[in-house]
């Protein structure tokens, strides 16, 4: 268990006592201010002695404090979307002093999550959740009410989105739904694009005020409820009003889904916030509040590139100095970087794609040096997959930079349009196995399982960086989908080629040829751990390389000589390439003992990526203990056979 750390009572006077957000309700608001500048700065201090999710949570620290505080939280529902900005939620929910444990082996979650705390009403990793879970808690609150004889839930539901998940097609089915059923909720959007910030200051506060008042929301009522009888003049008054807001708010748009629109609000002026939201409190129906925060908020370096300071490491918070390790080679997001840049510069048909991960997928110089052929399209991973189909319709080769764990939100898209209609779509597939810090929301388990089914796609595992390299050539020369998936960090370090040369397709590489009767077949960078295991038990050592097609005949080569298999992969056992190796057995009639080691029937949860496979078995030590507890028992039955 990771150690607490003290919340000193002369450093943080206020905050030190602040154990759950009833303590904060206790305050008068008069001190709302001192709490957030303290909050602040303890966000600062504590999460500088680790690293962490930090630039969002410094935006959201005023709009975190008023929540709490007009809100009577838990029995409210405050629902966070894109946890990066919950780590102030965390501090007043009675985290406080383990926030310096978030994202460490046994300590807090990187993100909201229900197990940890009552507060945490739903478990946040992907983004664009927070309206849909919020609306059918909404609902849920309403029938309760319904059942007990109660015109309206006393209990209220609040959806905190922002940081880039409205881009998401997804919140805006929330939005027409909820719209359409006109719920008693609230939508908060944390609009931390500093490109509107002029839309900040006294006219917009004012407008808020103005908006969400009870005054203005009773003439309003009752302006509806006459000028109903009179349907020319209500036709008339209605276009009035959406005319009138749209010139002068953003919200038209909300307004037309079935939201009663208020904003922009400065979400760092803190009584603002709270008089507005205790107004939108007493309001019936779907409401909307557009607050807009400055991600960093409070600490220079980070204000200056939040990009930088999303998610840092330890750092000196008084230089604002990162620290970190000296990296022994180049990281397989690099070297997918550097691939497609190598690759831009040969074929202008290339063209690369992200659903809003830029930086963590390597596409930064990518970006910069060929912005013509590059297209964030945000975080909307549907329709990047579709996007990039429609792409290569028109002869054009897209590739689609995106993490194993995101490829899951477009998995209809992938198969319906593109696999279907055998598009030359090429997707790098990041972080594919475990990923560490961000835990299991994040962990890319999966991607060999829902893939390795589709038919039309060739799916491919490195098991170091120079075959990354070569193998996402291979796949813009195919002509159809592929995947190259490949894991976070750094590799065994291997030499990297700069030619690129086609790796032929469905043929698998002796690495070790063995004499003990074992066969050990491993898909991706696993490999490294496990050649001093093959070493050890002199078994044969075979990189597979491509997991669809598989090597048919290298199999059936390998049967003959061996009398048992091992399969070693870095993805969920359930449905993957060791059971895509026994399925191809049963198929060539073959029948010989098989082992399969991947990821356990389990959620791994954060830490290290060295702890998260340690968690799986999947370090060199697991794994031999793995292959020696099984080779030892298929040896003792050997010998028995051979005795008899």
């Amino acid at each position: 268990m990771v150690e607490a750390t003290h919340c000193d009572p002369r450093t943080y006077p206020l905050l030190s006592q602040i154990g759950t957000p009833a303590d904060l309700r206790a305050l008068p608001p008069k001190q709302l201010g001192e709490v957030c500048r303290e909050l602040r700065e303890y966000l600062i201090n504590t999460v500088a002695t680790r690293g962490g999710h930090f630039a969002a949570g410094l935006g959201t620290v005023e709009l975190t404090v008023a929540l709490h505080y007009v809100y009577d939280t838990p029995h409210d529902r405050l629902v966070w979307d894109v946890g990066h900005q919950a780590y102030p939620h965390k501090v007043l929910t009675g985290r406080r002093d383990r926030l310096a444990s978030v994202k460490q082996k046994d300590g807090l979650a990187p993100f909201p999550t229900r197990s940890e705390s009552p507060y945490d009403t739903f478990g946040v990793g992907h983004s664009s959740t927070s309206i849909s879970a919020a609306l059918g808690m909404a609902v849920a609150a309403e029938r309760e009410a319904q059942s007990q004889g109660i015109e309206r839930a006393t209990r209220r539901t609040v959806a905190v989105i922002g940081d880039g998940a409205m881009t998401a097609g997804m919140a805006f089915e929330a939005l027409n739904n909820a719209g359409s059923l006109g719920t008693d909720m609230l939508v908060v959007l944390n609009d931390n694009d500093m490109s509107i910030s002029e839309n900040v200051g006294a006219l917009s506060n004012y407008f808020a005020r103005i908006l969400s008042s009870r005054k203005y929301s009773a003439l309003r009522e009752t302006g509806k409820k006459v000028l109903r009888k009179m349907p020319t003049a209500w036709e008339l008054a209605r276009r009035s009003e959406a005319y009138f807001k749209g010139m002068v708010l953003p919200g038209g748009l909300f307004e037309e889904l079935g939201f009663n629109y208020i904003g922009p609000i400065d979400g760092h002026d803190i009584d603002a916030l709270v008089r507005t939201l205790r107004n939108q409190r007493q309001l019936r129906g779907p409401q909307f509040l557009h607050v807009v925060t400055r991600k960093g908020k409070g600490y220079a370096p980070a204000e200056g590139d939040p990009i930088k300071w999303h998610g840092p490491g330890p750092f000196d918070p008084a230089s604002g100095t990162i620290f970190k390790e000296k990296a022994a080679g180049p990281v397989f997001s690099q070297v997918f970087g550097d691939w497609l840049c190598d690759m831009a510069e040969r074929d202008p048909a290339i063209v690369g794609i992200t659903p809003a991960m830029r930086e963590g997928s390597g596409l930064v110089e990518y970006s910069k040096r060929f912005a013509d052929r590059y297209f964030d399209v945000a975080i909307a991973e549907q329709h990047a997959v579709t996007f990039a189909a429609g792409l290569a319709c028109e002869g054009l080769k897209p590739v689609v930079a995106i993490y194993s764990t995101f490829l899951q939100r477009g998995y209809d898209q992938l198969v319906h349009d593109v696999a279907l209609q055998n598009l030359p779509v090429v997707f790098a597939l990041d972080r594919a196995g475990l990923v560490g810090g961000d835990g299991a929301t994040h962990q890319g388990a999966y991607d060999i399982s829902f893939l390795r089914c589709i038919p039309n796609l060739v799916l491919m595992a490195p098991a170091d960086e120079n075959e990354c390299r070569q193998m996402l050539y291979t796949a813009t020369t195919l002509p159809g989908p592929s995947a190259v998936r490949y894991p976070r960090g750094q590799g065994s370090g291997a030499r990297i080629e700069a030619e690129m040369s086609v790796l032929p397709v469905g043929q698998a590489e002796l690495r070790r040829e063995g004499r003990s009767g074992l066969a050990i077949l491993v898909f991706g960078t696993l490999l490294a751990k496990t050649v001093p295991v093959a070493e050890q038990l002199d078994a044969t050592l075979v990189n597979m390389r491509y997991i669809k097609p598989l090597d048919i005949d290298r199999l059936r080569e390998l049967a003959r000589r061996h009398t048992a298999f091992i399969t070693v992969e870095e993805n969920a056992i359930a449905g993957g390439a060791g059971s895509a190796v026994a399925e191809a057995l049963a198929g060539l009639g073959i029948s010989l003992p098989i082992h399969h080691i991947g990821i356990p029937d389990r959620f791994i949860e954060h830490g290290s990526r060295d702890e998260c496979l340690e968690a799986a078995g999947l370090h060199t030590a697991g794994i031999g203990q793995q292959v020696e507890r099984f080779w030892s028992t298929q040896s003792a039955v050997l010998r028995r056979s051979a005795a008899n």
